[in-house]
C-alpha cells in the first residue's frame, strides 16, 4: 500500500497534487448539492469558484508583470481555491466582489509582505484576514470567512484529499500533532463552560475545519519551520488560537488568524530572506549523474542533510512543475558554494532538462531549507547509512561536514548502485574513514581501506544483517527510492533498531 501511494503522489509535484485534491473536493461538494445535500446551491459554488479564480490567478499574472517576474500559477490556482472553501458561496454582487478582492489581496500580499523576496504570511489568509476587517468595519458589506468545508457533509472527500496531501509532504506527523492539540484544548474550553467532551469532539470533527486547516494550510512547507521541533512549537501556539474563543474589537478568534499568528513564528525560526544563487557550472560524478553548483549571494544557513527548493522557470513546463526539492550535496561554510546532486534518465523532466541546460552566471532562487534527516549531535553514537543511488546526497553533506569538523564517528554506509564506472562522490566516502559496503554490477579495480565489494543488486534486509551484525545498535539513516526505504525501515525495525531515519525521493 505504502509503495503505491509513493508511485501515485510521486507522479505529480506537490503544487499539482494540492490542486487536483482541492479541485477533487469541490467537485465532489458540486455534485452533493445537486441532490440538495450541503447549504449552498449548485449555482453558487460555480459563481463563486469561478470568480475566486478568475480574480486571483488574473491578478497573479498582472502583478508578477508590474513586478517582472513570471506568475507561478500553480501557487495562484491553490490560493484561488482556498479562498473559495474560506469564504462563503454566493450569488449576491457585493459578495463576489468581496471573494475577487481577497484574491488581490493575497496576490499582493505575496510581493509586499516579504522580505528579500520570500513571502511570510499564506497568501489565501492574509486575503480573507483583510476582507473580514473590512466587512467588520461596515464599509461594505461583503466578506465573510465561514470555512464551509467544516462539515460532516465533506468530511470524506477533504480527509482523503488531506491525507493524500500531507502524505506526499511527509507532514502528517506535525498535522497529527496539531489536530490532537486543537482536540485537547476544545475540550478543555468545552468541560470549562459546562459542555461535554462528547460535544467537544463531535465539534472539531464533524463541525469545524481543523481537517481541512490541518491539511491544506497549516502543513504549507514555504511557511512552516524547517526542524521538526520548531514546528512543534508552531503548532501549539497555533493550536491554541485556534481551539480558546476571544475577542478585541475586531480581532477574534479565527482559523485564518492563528494561521497567520502561526506563519510569523515559522518565518522567526526559518530562513528570514529568500534564496538567490549564481550557477557556477555541472561536474559529472557518473554516466548519469551531476553535481551542480551554485553560489549564494548571501550566506545560507542549513544542517547536513537538508534540502532546499530550486525554481527554474522555463518554457513549455511540463506537468512536474518549475519547482523541485533537492538534498544539498556539500558541507555547510560561509561563503562557500551549494551544491546539488540529481540523476539523468533517459527520458528526463523538463526541470532537470532545464536545469543541465544553465549557462554559468545564470540567476536561480531557492524558495527555502527544511527537513530533519541530520544526524545526532552526539559524534559517539553509532551509525549505519545505507544509500540507494542517488540517496547518497544526503550523507555527501553529512560527511563531508563531519570530516571537516574532525569529527571521530562511527560510520558504516551500505552504498548501492545500479550504474556502472565511477561511483559519485566516493572519494569523499574514502577521505570521510567511514566503513562501506558496495553493492555495484561490477566490482571496482581497487577499493580504498575499509571498503568491501558485496556484489551487485539492491541493498535487503538480510543483506544489512549478513554486512551489519550490530545494525540494530546503530543509529539508521536510510536514503534513496521509496521503495529501497521502505523495505529497509521494516527490515531494520525487525532487527532492533531503535531509531530508524528515512530520506526519500517521490516523483525526483
Amino acid at each position: 500500500m505504502k509503495q503505491w501511494l509513493d508511485r501515485v503522489t510521486g507522479i505529480v509535484t506537490m503544487y499539482k497534487l494540492v490542486i487536483v485534491a482541492l479541485a477533487g473536493i469541490g467537485v465532489v461538494a458540486l455534485v452533493l448539492s445537486l441532490f440538495g445535500i450541503g447549504t449552498y446551491s449548485p449555482l453558487a459554488l460555480l459563481a463563486s469558484a469561478a470568480v475566486s479564480i478568475v480574480a486571483t490567478c488574473s491578478t497573479s499574472v498582472l502583478i508578477a508583470r508590474i513586478m517582472r517576474v513570471k506568475p507561478h500559477l500553480d501557487s495562484a490556482m491553490i490560493t484561488a481555491l482556498l479562498i473559495f472553501f474560506i469564504m462563503a458561496p454566493t450569488l449576491d454582487p457585493l459578495g463576489l466582489v468581496g471573494i475577487a478582492i481577497a484574491g488581490l489581496i493575497a496576490n499582493i500580499s505575496k510581493y509586499l509582505i516579504a522580505v528579500r523576496g520570500r513571502h511570510v504570511l499564506n497568501p489565501a489568509a492574509v486575503g480573507v484576514f483583510v476582507v473580514a476587517l473590512i466587512a467588520y468595519t461596515g464599509f461594505l458589506g461583503f466578506g465573510f470567512a465561514v470555512w464551509w468545508l467544516g462539515s460532516s457533509t465533506y468530511l470524506i472527500p477533504v480527509v482523503i484529499g488531506a491525507f493524500l496531501v500531507l502524505y506526499r509532504t511527509q507532514r502528517l506527523t506535525i498535522a497529527a500533532i496539531f489536530v490532537a492539540l486543537t482536540t485537547v484544548g476544545t475540550v478543555l474550553y468545552f468541560l470549562t463552560v459546562g459542555e461535554t467532551a462528547l460535544s467537544a469532539l463531535q465539534y472539531v470533527f464533524l463541525s469545524s475545519p481543523v481537517l481541512f486547516f490541518a491539511g491544506f494550510m497549516f502543513s504549507e512547507p514555504l511557511t512552516l519551520p524547517p526542524r521538526r521541533w520548531q514546528q512543534i512549537v508552531e503548532a501549539v501556539v497555533v493550536a491554541l488560537l485556534f481551539s480558546v474563543p476571544f475577542s478585541f474589537g475586531p480581532i477574534s478568534r479565527t482559523p485564518q488568524l492563528a494561521l497567520l499568528v502561526g506563519n510569523l513564528i515559522g518565518f522567526a525560526f526559518g530562513q528570514r530572506r529568500g534564496i538567490r544563487l549564481t550557477y557556477l557550472g555541472k561536474t559529472q560524478l557518473g554516466p548519469t549523474t551531476w553535481e551542480l553548483s551554485f553560489q549564494p549571494h548571501r550566506p545560507v544557513r542549513f544542517v547536513p542533510g537538508q534540502y532546499m527548493e530550486l525554481t527554474i522557470p522555463h518554457r513549455k513546463a511540463d506537468f512536474r512543475g518549475s519547482r523541485r526539492y533537492f538534498s544539498i550535496s556539500s558541507a555547510p561554510a560561509v561563503d562557500a558554494p551549494i551544491t546539488f546532486a540529481i540523476t539523468t534518465p533517459s527520458k528526463s523532466s523538463s526541470f532537470k532538462q532545464a536545469l543541465l541546460d544553465l549557462e554559468p552566471g545564470a540567476a536561480v532562487t531557492g524558495t527555502g531549507v527544511g527537513g530533519d534527516f541530520a544526524l545526532p549531535t552526539d559524534v559517539t553514537e553509532p551509525l549505519l547509512l545505507v544509500a540507494g543511488g542517488i540517496g547518497i546526497t544526503p550523507f555527501a553533506s553529512q560527511l563531508a561536514h563531519a570530516t571537516e569538523r574532525g569529527e571521530k564517528r562511527d560510520v558504516v554506509v551500505l552504498y548501492s548502485t545500479s550504474s556502472p564506472g565511477p561511483l559519485p562522490y566516493g572519494d569523499l566516502l574514502a577521505k570521510s574513514g567511514a566503513r562501506v559496503v558496495l553493492y555495484a554490477p561490477e566490482a571496482p579495480a581497487t577499493l580504498p581501506p575499509g571498503w568491501e565489494y558485496a556484489g551487485a543488486g539492491r541493498v535487503t534486509g538480510e543483506r544489512v544483517a549478513s554486512a551489519v551484525p550490530d545494525a540494530g545498535k546503530r543509529r539508521a539513516f536510510v536514503s534513496g527510492p521509496p521503495a529501497l526505504v521502505n523495505d529497509l525501515r521494516r527490515a531494520l525495525r525487525s532487527q532492533g533498531a531503535k531509531r530508524v531515519h528515512s530520506d526519500y525521493f517521490s516523483g525526483y
